[in-house]
């Protein structure tokens, strides 16, 4: 018995210690944490202008396509900030397609980015209706209308065969790009891809609101492609 109760006694001042110095511990790793959550937050820019607008998304997707993702703004203390909120610098039109999500590609995070997805990435009355609240009210200082390789709606309108449902309204919507781009030489589905970007800029350009937003150098439309291979974008013009 004289032997056990100093161990007994011993294991209960090295608990307590240990207890201690895990509180310790775990505040310092919580400030650390704050200090990481902190140090992965972007300086906010409320002055942003359409250029360095495109060029925040240019640089996202370039860290995305070299595998160096900073993963921005992902933070709880962001969610919180957001919640109150929104001012996202920039807007997207994208296809649906589950391999191109907005704010992976471009490396963005919550609240960073106003995003419309539909088939084809086409631009419809409710399309350009939300991406003219984005811009107006938000103040989303760039739109970028992002298509992508091997697209199965712009695959399909090109194929022409009949569908079920309502899936033949986003083809009709893709087909003067396919008759458009039909004598370019070169990949028919990337040209009717990238024809098609190019119309739905130009729907986007034709919305008295948008328009009045970019004779006021306030806003810039644009288009990108996407390569599913590697993940970049490049400008389409």
């Amino acid at each position: 018995m004289s032997i056990r109760h100093p161990q007994r006694n011993l294991s209960r001042r090295s608990l307590f210690k240990f207890g201690a110095g895990a509180i310790g511990t775990g505040v310092l790793t919580a400030g650390l944490g704050s200090n990481l959550l902190a140090a992965e937050k972007k300086p906010v820019e409320e002055d942003i202008t359409p250029d360095k607008a495109l060029q925040e998304l240019l640089d996202g997707n370039e860290r995305f396509a070299k595998r160096k993702r900073r993963n921005p703004d992902q933070s709880y203390s962001r969610l919180v900030e957001v919640a109150k909120g929104q001012k996202p610098f920039a807007s997207i039109l994208g296809c649906a397609d589950s391999r191109v999500p907005s704010e992976i590609v471009f490396d963005q995070g919550l609240g960073d980015l106003f995003v419309c997805r539909i088939a084809g990435n086409i631009a419809t009355t409710q399309q350009i209706g939300s991406l003219e609240f984005g811009s107006l009210i938000l103040g989303s200082k760039v739109i970028m209308v992002v298509g992508h390789e091997r697209c199965g709606a712009v695959q399909a309108a090109i194929k022409g065969d009949p569908v079920p449902g309502q899936i033949g309204s986003l083809l009709e919507a893709i087909k003067p790009s396919v008759e458009s781009s039909k004598d370019k030489s070169g990949d028919k589905v990337e040209n009717a891809c990238k024809a098609n970007i190019l119309a739905q800029i130009k729907k986007l350009q034709s919305s008295s609101v948008l328009s009045e937003l970019i004779k006021a150098e306030k806003l810039k439309i644009v288009g990108g492609y996407y390569d599913l291979d590697t993940g970049e974008i490049s400008i389409v013009d």
